[in-house]
């Protein structure tokens, strides 16, 4: 049997790998992005509640309405802004299912889709999948700032979509109103759907705000933003997340989505419509991490590991290039197998790789784990 594989350059990620090599050598992993800290325990118990009694059946496709009602005073809170739960609204099994789903929707073939490197590794993948056409803008150092010229010379008859992603995975930067005003002027009176990863919309820092696209009226008119209860609950294991946009796109949103999982799994919607009625389950969590960022750059500032302060998200990015001018998937080996502390080169989030000597370090852990982790890293 011969088969045509839709993504044959695809290999194993380097999560999985930096992952494993950390296994083999015992080393503390800060690289793949997930805590080493458990959930609220009220959050558990409700699951477990929710479990025992019986709440086992399939939900709506859309997600539970409490829960899609649950989200949309949330985002008012939030942002300001008012969503119809009945048709604003879609849970998804996670975040990165509702990416797929919404490039799949509105990706056709020989579709360009703009995307921001280094970028989150499924997008370019989904994209393909959808026949659609990549077109990466890269970002560097020193700031991995945008130039909105740059890409409004990027926009073509064939551009379906603009992907952005802030906070930003995986530099830790984030877009500033005037970022979201000047996308807002590009695909004005244009055929883009704008796709917002907005995962990482609590974890952010130094008195900033979240600029949502679900901010501005005229942007969100063409925008699906998608969140992540695993990121804002530390529950990444969960998968569960959701996407919202006005209806005319949900709606076709939806059509995808009941066809590839109909609904999300039922007692756990029950618990988080539950949870999310006390706000303070979230809006603790700029502080929350921001202690741990400010521990880990603490702890490394006698190094000569160079940090470039995250904004947003809980990753740090630091430069090495007073250590080493290794590639950094090497010197991302080298720190786990000689130091053992694993990290993530971010050359693989590139298409064509600048040659930026960064790696990518985790603070989403026990404040423990990261002084064990300074501890060793401070031989560097």
């Amino acid at each position: 049997m011969h088969i045509t594989s839709k993504l044959p350059a695809t290999e194993t990620t380097i999560f999985t790998v930096m992952s494993a090599l950390a296994r083999q050598y015992n080393a503390i992993n800060l690289g793949q992005g997930f805590p080493d800290f458990d959930c609220d325990e009220g959050l558990r118990k409700l699951v477990s509640k929710y479990l025992n009694d019986g709440k086992n059946q399939y939900c709506p496709m859309a997600g539970l309405l409490d829960l899609r009602e649950a989200i949309a005073q949330k985002i008012e809170r939030s942002y300001g802004t008012i969503v119809n739960p009945e048709t604003e609204i879609c849970v998804t099994a996670g975040a990165t299912q509702a990416l797929f789903t919404a490039i799949s929707a509105f990706v056709h073939s020989g579709d360009e889709v703009i995307i921001f490197e280094p970028a989150y590794d499924s997008y370019t993948p989904s994209i393909q999948v959808a026949g659609g056409i990549p077109k990466p803008y890269r970002m560097t150092l020193p700031d991995y700032a945008i130039d909105w010229n740059i890409v409004e010379n990027m926009v073509t008859d064939k551009t379906k979509m603009i992907l952005i992603n802030t906070p930003h995975n995986p530099t830790g930067t984030i877009l500033k109103e005037s970022d979201l005003l000047a996308l807002e002027q590009i695909v004005k009176d244009k055929n883009i759907i704008v796709l917002s990863d907005e995962v990482y919309e609590h974890l952010i820092y130094d008195e900033e705000k979240h600029q949502s696209v679900l901010r501005f009226p005229n942007l969100f008119r063409q925008s699906l933003a998608v969140y992540s209860f695993g990121k804002t609950f530390h529950s990444t294991g969960w998968k569960i997340g959701y996407c919202v946009g006005p209806e005319h796109l949900i709606q076709e949103f939806k059509n995808i989505h009941q066809w590839n999982v109909f609904s999300v799994n039922s007692f756990t919607q029950y618990a988080l419509a539950e949870h999310l009625q006390n706000p303070e389950s979230y809006e603790y969590l700029p502080q929350f991490f921001q202690a741990k960022r400010n521990l880990l750059n603490e702890r490394l500032k006698e190094t000569p590991l160079k940090a470039q302060l995250s904004k947003g998200t809980y990753f740090q990015l630091y430069n090495y290039e007073n250590i080493s001018q290794e590639k950094d998937t090497e010197f991302a080996k080298y720190l786990t197998q000689e130091i053992g502390v694993a990290s993530i080169p971010l050359s693989p989030f590139y298409t064509n790789p600048p040659d930026d000597k960064v790696v990518r370090l985790c603070f989403a852990k026990k404040e423990e784990t990261l002084e064990k982790a300074a501890e060793r890293l401070s031989k560097l």
